[in-house]
């Protein structure tokens, strides 16, 4: 009998790579999914028919409870989240319910229905924050700069919480920032191949950005997901850093993305000082060692192939 897994989140960028794989794994897949009034499934629409798709809400445990005890997962993977940070400050309480007690709420109806499923948490380097040392790894103490930051902190140590008192098999990736062409087009990263697609077919003249100074550690979220399972197939439970240990800055980003469609970011970037955030995060680096040495994971593709794939995918979608 297929394993049966149940992925919170699946309609977004990690939830699509993820359940790609599971599928890959031979495992039954499961996704949990809002009830709104626009829904959107279009980073699944090519594997749906694969999928069950059932209704429930990291704010509602009732609803949690219900999905588990119907579907039996052996595994459970909580990717959902309010995960833009800029509208963390716009909507602090929101991201407050379902970063942090949603997490608490899903872990809690584990523990009720049955405490032998296994749990991954998506924890984001966004807790580093203003960070205290260089790179940063599991060792490393927090210091959140944004709610969606301090929100994950909380998310991360009821995880750490719920493993310690009540045996849970509970893991959580400290994921720093990772990409696709599936990546929402308010994440900087899509912002800038999105913007530049449309430069080149005509259809723009200018890309307003923040902090062009601001440096990230960029890694392809295919690559990250399959740590999210390796993660899971350990007997002990744990967390781990997953990164590339490389860091660009916006500015980089920009300049190599410009350059590939043949342009010059310096005639179409402007600095939009509302796009910059209210408590910055200068420089994020992960050390993804421990992943490297204990799960046998490997990122296999650089931040120029990233760059060049999401911005390939974006050329290509304009002239479609």
């Amino acid at each position: 009998m297929a394993k049966r897994a149940l992925i919170t989140g699946i309609t977004g960028q990690d939830g699509s790579y993820l359940a790609e794989l599971l599928l890959t794994e031979g495992y039954e897949v499961i996704g949990l999914m809002r009830r709104s009034s626009t829904v959107n499934i279009e980073r699944i629409s090519h594997i749906q028919e694969r999928l069950t798709l059932v209704s429930g809400d990291l704010m509602d445990e009732v609803s949690l409870i219900n999905v588990l005890r119907d579907y039996r997962p052996v595994e459970v993977y909580n990717l959902a989240a309010q995960s833009f940070v800029q509208a963390s400050w716009a909507q602090p309480v929101l991201t407050g319910e379902a970063t942090a007690l949603g997490v608490t709420r899903l872990l809690d109806a584990i523990r009720i229905v049955d405490p032998e499923i296994r749990f991954y948490q998506a924890s984001s380097s966004e807790m580093f924050g203003r960070v205290t040392t260089v790179p940063q790894n599991e060792a490393t103490s927090f210091y959140p700069r944004s709610p969606y930051g301090v929100a994950k902190v909380y998310g991360h140590w009821i995880t750490v919480n719920y493993r310690e008192s009540y045996g849970l098999h509970a893991s959580s990736g400290i994921l720093f920032n990772h990409e696709s062409p599936r990546r929402g087009i308010e994440f900087v990263t899509r912002k800038v191949t999105h913007a530049v697609a449309r430069i080149k077919a005509g259809l723009d003249r200018e890309l307003r950005l923040g902090n062009l100074e601001a440096q990230r550690d960029w890694g392809y979220a295919e690559d990250y997901v399959r740590a999210m399972w390796l993660m899971l197939q350990r007997d002990e439970a744990s967390d781990f850093v997953i990164a590339t240990g490389v860091t660009h800055s916006v500015r980089e980003l920009c300049e190599f993305a410009f350059s590939l469609a043949e342009l010059d970011y310096r005639q179409y970037v402007t600095v939009d000082e509302s796009l910059i955030r209210p408590a910055e995060v200068d420089l994020l680096v992960g050390d993804a060692t421990r992943a490297r040495t204990t799960l046998g994971w490997r990122d296999r593709t650089d931040f120029y192939g990233l760059v060049e794939m999401m911005l390939d995918a974006d050329v290509k979608s304009f002239q479609r």
